[in-house]
């Protein structure tokens, strides 16, 4: 089969596209005929090595986590999966990934596609749709009424998470640039703030908030005044910079690391094939050009969520 790999740690240039061997199911496995898959701004930290303690892969590494396509092989022990369902999945992150034609995944992370959409776009739901529910729901532990900051909305995990907020009955605030305003407004946005045109901070002065969660990489003092948003005993939660363990004012901090999780999967699904979740995808391209994603990934000019699909 043909598969992005790369030998060692390096810049973009070490991803190449190249014959692998086909992945054979093991034991509580399926093998997935890939559709599509998504890439994440992770996938480009792992490949550079800046992760290696964290997650640690074995070359030649296959990378890519997010998955959707069509079980193709069922390995021993697997039960409720068969040869021709259409599946999305969140990988294990050291794993073999899913930049390729066939990807190996455990049947405990498998979910149901999404029926509403393009196979290959609904690589774009697992980690991102996951992260986005976890950082709500399980860290802040959000609730219908409260009052919500979502710095980055512009982001795929930005948009699930002020989609989540807005149908949990929170009021959002998000900010995000202005091409990404229209598409934030689409999603529920109660306010949006151009980050662009002023500082958060100053934008939302004197106002406080019972959660803010943050997706943008801040340094240590813009984390602090964003810490400083939260009312008192309400939550921070980032993806990136973590807030101070002990903020004080009852504020609880937390950093996200989202995990696989096929239950809350199946609900993100659900919502989608019900109308209240939209998936969207910036652009789709063929695998072949990962390694051209993740330079315009550096760059800062990728506009949304990018899709890569096997020829």
């Amino acid at each position: 089969m043909k598969a992005v790999r790369y030998h060692s740690y390096g810049d973009s240039d070490v991803l190449v596209y190249e014959e692998a061997d086909q992945p054979v199911a093991g034991p509580e496995q399926v093998v997935v005929r890939v559709a599509g898959t998504a890439f994440n701004p992770v996938d480009a930290a792992i490949r550079a090595g800046f992760l290696q303690q964290v997650f640690p892969v074995a070359f030649p590494h296959v990378p890519n986590f997010d998955v959707a396509g069509v079980v193709t092989e069922v390995g021993e022990g697997v039960s409720g999966w068969s040869a021709g369902d259409a599946v999305v999945a969140f990988l294990p992150m050291t794993a073999p990934g899913a930049a390729a034609e066939y990807a190996a995944a455990p049947a405990e992370a498998l979910a149901t596609a999404p029926r509403t959409v393009e196979l290959a776009d609904a690589a774009a739901l697992p980690s991102a749709g996951l992260t986005a529910w976890q950082s709500l729901f399980e860290h802040a532990g959000l609730k219908p009424g409260q009052t919500v900051l979502i710095n980055g909305a512009g982001g795929a995990v930005g948009g699930y998470a002020v989609q989540l907020a807005k149908q949990a009955g929170a009021t959002v605030t998000a900010t995000a640039s202005a091409r990404s305003h229209d598409r934030v407004r689409s999603y529920g946005a109660d306010r949006i703030v151009d980050y662009t045109a002023a500082p958060v901070l100053q934008a939302v002065a004197g106002q406080r908030f019972d959660v803010v969660l943050n997706l943008v990489r801040t340094s240590p003092e813009e984390t602090a005044q964003l810490v400083g948003l939260v009312a008192d005993g309400g939550a921070f939660v980032s993806t990136t910079t973590p807030g101070p363990e002990d903020a004080g004012r009852g504020v609880r901090t937390a950093r996200v690391y989202a995990r696989s999780d096929a239950a809350q999967l199946a609900e993100l699904v659900a919502r989608v094939d019900a109308g209240d979740l939209k998936i969207e995808v910036a652009e789709r391209l063929p695998l072949a050009e990962l390694a051209a994603v993740h330079d315009q990934a550096a760059a800062g000019r990728l506009s949304g969520k990018t899709v890569l699909t096997p020829a």
